[in-house]
């Protein structure tokens, strides 16, 4: 993780550093003072060092990466936005011309702000669960599936599942089950880099129950790309993860789709394989295939973890009603209710419509990262509703 742009890392570390040094140490404090002050930067610097020459996107034990992030987010997060509200405040002084710089005070107050995110978010807020109801109406569902239950879960990343982590995923496991759904969907990431971290919780994973079964597609960490290997590995990884969902009971979607039957009326359910921009993140996804030989009025729900696929290949399409997605997590950050990521300007959480189709993305339930604030971990109980749509869905 770190070894794909470890500058950046170095960057955040020392240039606060160079900035307090350059405005604040260097005239208040003697020799050895100021290299004190220098400490717990060249820490984070040797330590980012390590991680770089890591031979894996996460460390064998991802303990070392935790306490890295844990470091960076008390340490050198405080200082570079007490740098940022500073350079501010001089500017400010020098517009103004004034001599109290005021964004050093908003700085210093920051700080414990800082501190309280990074602890909740990494010591309560990961260790949290929220079942999040959602109804979606729509005339084209067959009377007989009027009420008809999905559970939706997505982003597991089950690695990150471990010691006091570890209960989060079994109470998730017996919080779907609760439900009585008559199908679970989940889409995708359900490992962080590599099928070994499954092993230890396939038990509670085959323990999901619907009437219907469990359905499932790929996300871009179960490809096996997040490895260091040859491309004979990350086929056999991937192969891996795929033969390890099946062995849980699981139907695996692979650009391909399965009918629901109730008497006479049926619905699709689909799965198009992550498709994402291609550059950082597989774009597999073949919506002709996973829709091939589908009746014209069919209901068809899809599956695919990558929303951004949503107006590149499903709305053109037009085939499908409903898109279930995941893989943004929400950012697994928000400040009352509100998230950076939505100045991107993507479909990142929540429901989107376009005409007669609609999305929904999960916050997810995991995090390659173990840590969430505001954006809490969720399972989804979806109702389907035969009827006119009420505000787009």
């Amino acid at each position: 993780m770190i070894a794909r742009a470890p500058y950046l890392f170095l960057l955040l570390i020392l240039i606060p550093d160079l900035y307090l040094d350059l405005h604040y140490w260097r005239h208040k404090l003697r020799g050895e003072q100021r290299l004190l002050r220098w400490i717990p930067s060249i820490i984070l610097v040797a330590y980012t060092i390590k991680l770089t020459y890591e031979k894996n996107f996460i460390p064998d034990n991802p303990n070392v990466l935790y306490v890295y992030l844990l470091l960076l987010g008390l340490i050198a997060v405080p200082k570079a936005l007490f740098m940022l509200c500073s350079v501010v405040g001089l500017g400010c002084c020098k517009l103004f011309r004034t001599r109290k710089n005021l964004g050093n005070l908003i700085g210093i107050l920051c700080v414990p702000v800082i501190w309280y995110i990074v602890l909740w978010g990494s010591f309560i807020g990961f260790n949290k669960l929220e079942t999040n109801r959602q109804t979606y109406t729509s005339p084209a569902l067959p009377k007989a599936f009027d009420g008809y239950k999905i559970v939706l879960f997505s982003d597991a990343h089950v690695g990150s599942y471990t010691g006091r982590n570890e209960d989060v995923l079994k109470r998730a496991v017996e919080s779907i089950n609760a439900q009585k759904p008559d199908m679970i969907v989940f889409t995708g990431d359900i490992q962080n880099a590599e099928p070994q971290e499954i092993y230890r919780h396939l038990d509670a994973l085959s323990g999901l129950k619907a009437k219907d079964g469990v359905f499932s597609v790929l996300g871009n960490h179960d490809y096996g790309d997040y490895i260091r290997g040859n491309t004979a590995k990350k086929v056999a990884n991937c192969r891996e993860t795929m033969s390890l969902e099946r062995q849980m009971g699981w139907t695996l979607l692979m650009n391909e789709h399965r009918y629901i039957n109730r008497g006479k009326s049926s619905i699709v359910i689909a799965g198009m394989e992550n498709d994402g921009d291609g550059i950082r993140f597989p774009q597999k996804g073949d919506i002709k295939k996973t829709l091939k030989g589908i009746q014209p009025g069919s209901f068809v729900v899809i599956l695919e973890h990558d929303p951004s696929s949503w107006k590149r290949k499903i709305i053109p399409d037009g085939r499908t009603q409903l898109t279930l997605s995941g893989h943004t997590h929400r950012m697994q950050f928000a400040i009352f209710g509100w998230s950076p990521m939505s100045l991107l300007g993507r479909e990142f959480n929540d429901w989107y419509t376009e005409g007669e189709q609609s999305l929904f993305v999960t916050a997810g339930l995991g995090g390659l990262i173990p840590f969430r604030f505001g954006a809490i971990g969720e399972i989804v109980v979806l109702t389907l509703r035969c009827g006119q749509r009420d505000n787009g869905r």
